[in-house]
């Protein structure tokens, strides 16, 4: 009987936030998992929807909800297919998590792969809408952090939630606000950037959030196909002139902008290059 209360406990704390296989890895071996608070390494994945709140007002409330849970049933979907534990919903916001409740030694890449999908969806939800005539839906933007975490399941006896918080959970939810200025939609750090090997990045800059003395360098995950090898080269090249503090950055950034106007991350730097900024330390001064 205790071993039955025990493992219907598990199924029900676990089955709404990961996938069936995580879950039934716990049923096997409960006793690699220590309910309550423990401390993990963890990739914390948090995204959030541009604009929604100005978006939904525009729209009767019965449509706001339908849009926006056909959204988040993708959404969700998405983060268990790849193996995430779904921390919460906050309004259009999605936090997940790897790491817990089972180790995952390939969370990193597990968690960029995952960005990716995100975006993929995310263009596409966007595309279905604009077919069908609707307004058009905000881009999804995406931080990423890895760090130690305090997980467990945290709340009364009334209600729990199993969730991670501390810094690093913090950091990728300021990493993913940076992407509106940064122009980008993705930005994974430099902590989760580095055990992950094979994937194309973009470099974006040393990030220095609001109330830290240390930066974070931040960097775009690209698709194969987006941009270029020979355009990629090209932009790192430029931003290693620029955070070496050489002049010619100006001018490297000034012709890709030129060759290719859309691209946002490009426009960045040139216009903090034109305001006078040396270096690819970037301040962010909103939490």
């Amino acid at each position: 009987r205790r071993d039955s209360k025990e493992r219907n406990f598990i199924q029900q704390a676990f089955s709404r936030y990961v996938s069936p296989v995580v879950v039934g890895s716990i049923l096997k071996n409960p006793s690699s998992l220590r309910l309550g608070g423990e401390r993990r390494m963890v990739t914390c994945v948090f995204t959030d929807l541009e604009g929604f709140t100005s978006f939904s007002e525009s729209l009767p409330p019965e449509r706001t909800a339908a849009i926006l849970n056909a959204y988040l049933d993708r959404m969700c979907d998405t983060f268990v297919t790849h193996g995430a534990t779904i921390d919460k919903l906050v309004g259009d916001a999605v936090v997940g998590f790897f790491g817990a409740p089972v180790e995952q030694p390939d969370q990193a890449e597990r968690a960029v792969k995952l960005a990716l999908a995100i975006d993929t969806l995310s263009e596409a939800f966007r595309a279905e809408m604009a077919v069908d005539g609707e307004a058009m839906l905000g881009v999804t933007r995406v931080g990423i952090h890895s760090g130690p975490a305090i997980v467990g399941n945290f709340g009364g006896r009334r209600f729990f939630d199993y969730t991670a918080i501390g810094d690093t959970v913090n950091t990728a939810a300021r990493l993913e606000g940076g992407n509106k200025f940064f122009g980008t939609r993705l930005c994974v750090s430099h902590a989760t950037a580095q055990d992950v090997a094979g994937q194309a990045m973009r470099p974006i800059g040393i990030i220095f959030l609001k109330g830290k003395s240390d930066g974070i360098e931040g960097y775009e995950p690209l698709t194969p196909d987006r941009p270029e090898q020979t355009y990629r080269d090209a932009y790192c090249e430029a931003y290693r002139l620029m955070k070496a503090g050489d002049t010619r950055a100006v001018d490297e950034f000034a012709s890709l902008a030129k060759a290719h106007p859309g691209d946002r991350l490009v426009a960045f730097p040139v216009r903090r290059l034109a305001e006078g900024s040396r270096g690819a330390d970037i301040l962010l001064s909103e939490k």
